[in-house]
């Protein structure tokens, strides 16, 4: 399946936020990208406008193309719940993200070229759909053939983020997605509501 492989601090300044994680080239420019550089006047956006700015930064963030983004959408929308909340519920729950979050990978897009490659379990089953969902009390860990490997030993060395609803054995290399995390324990910024509307019309 495609995906974007072109310049990620692009995306990001176009968006004004590091949404791919930390960004030396983005602190430098943190202002749209473009010919004039900060320069250029920019006239007050529609709403349209925003609400599909908002559409992209979750597609982006969480590195998902726009048919599986709007099935996801479709699938929030017949559960019960508040539509944007449960959209997101699920985009946490993809194995890749749930990969990322555990700080096996420092990116998602590394995270999801590890599932991909057959390194992640789910419960002893290894598991190389990145889209997967991971449901509470599964136990996501590292294959025993890949536990030496470099890139997975740097990213746990380095991961700091500890989150309520994942828990970690960084002896086991495993971790267990613990619940379906909460809109409030969800730290990406991305406003919903603008989501639900641009579907919505």
């Amino acid at each position: 399946m495609a995906r974007y492989t072109g310049p990620k601090t692009k995306i990001a300044r176009k968006f004004s936020e590091a949404i791919f994680g930390e960004d030396k080239s983005f602190e430098k420019r943190n202002y749209p990208p473009g010919q004039h550089g900060n320069n250029r006047r920019r006239g007050k956006k529609s709403e349209y406008a925003v609400q599909l700015a908002e559409k992209q930064k979750a597609k982006y963030t969480y590195g998902v193309l726009e048919r599986q983004f709007r099935n996801m959408y479709d699938r929030a929308n017949r559960a019960p719940g508040i539509t944007g909340e449960v959209l997101l519920q699920i985009c946490e729950s993809r194995l890749d993200n749930v990969v990322y979050r555990m700080g096996i990978s420092p990116t998602r897009s590394g995270s999801r070229q590890l599932v991909g490659h057959r390194h992640i379990t789910v419960n002893g089953n290894i598991v190389n759909i990145p889209s997967y969902q991971v449901k509470p009390g599964d136990v996501v860990a590292v294959r025993e053939k890949s536990k030496s490997l470099e890139v997975i030993s740097n990213s746990l060395q380095n991961a700091s983020h500890v989150y309520e609803w994942i828990t970690w054995n960084n002896d086991k290399k495993e971790g267990t997605f613990v619940a379906v995390p909460q809109r409030l324990q969800i730290p990406e910024n991305i406003n919903t509501q603008l989501i639900v509307e641009l579907y919505s019309k």
